[in-house]
């Protein structure tokens, strides 16, 4: 784990249900842990159940809902995995403008992508021109999107952080508590 210290820090983790449930659940403590004030920012008031390997997992509060939120607010934005929560975060309006506004209002601000999460960078169309990894299963979503996508277990190209799987997690983590200290 690094040993960055997040203090003064704030950032989104934008989810929904069927989140991977280590995809969020590590940052969102590892990120705490290290002085970080993590948001959990969803499509409604309440709270999000996660997806655990092969069945419905823990639930987390939600902090922000979507309409809320202010993209500005934050230093880093995450996007979990999952098979249902970037799929249905990629067909509601609202999360692909949070995400265009957030890359857009925050000029040195990382947004960092595991998994099927990078399918939220296709969809926003930050994807073009970006050297990127993911879940292998959308490889072809990604290049066809522009990217240059590599199997490598975290990629940074410029304010993106992405990474593969559950796996990697722990250069995930680092690499976003890198870029913000």
């Amino acid at each position: 784990m690094s040993t960055s210290n997040l203090q003064g820090k704030t950032l989104a983790i934008l989810a929904t249900d069927g989140f991977e449930q280590s995809e969020l659940f590590e940052p969102m403590t590892q990120l705490r842990e290290m002085g970080a004030k993590v948001d959990i920012v969803s499509l409604q008031t309440g709270e999000i159940k996660g997806w655990d390997e092969n069945d419905w997992g823990e639930s987390v509060a939600v902090d922000k809902v979507i309409n809320d939120a202010i993209p500005s607010d934050y230093h880093a934005l995450v996007l979990p995995g999952g098979l249902f929560n970037p799929d249905k975060l990629r067909n509601t309006p609202e999360a692909i403008h949070f995400i265009k506004a957030f890359y857009t209002d925050n000029d040195s601000a990382p947004i960092a992508a595991i998994c099927h999460g990078p399918w939220l960078l296709v969809e926003s169309g930050l994807a073009d021109d970006h050297r990127m990894t993911s879940y292998p299963s959308i490889k072809t979503d990604l290049t066809n999107a522009g990217a240059e996508w590599v199997d490598e277990e975290v990629v940074t190209d410029e304010r993106i952080i992405t990474s593969r799987k559950p796996d990697d997690l722990p250069v995930f983590i680092n690499a976003i508590a890198d870029y913000l200290h």
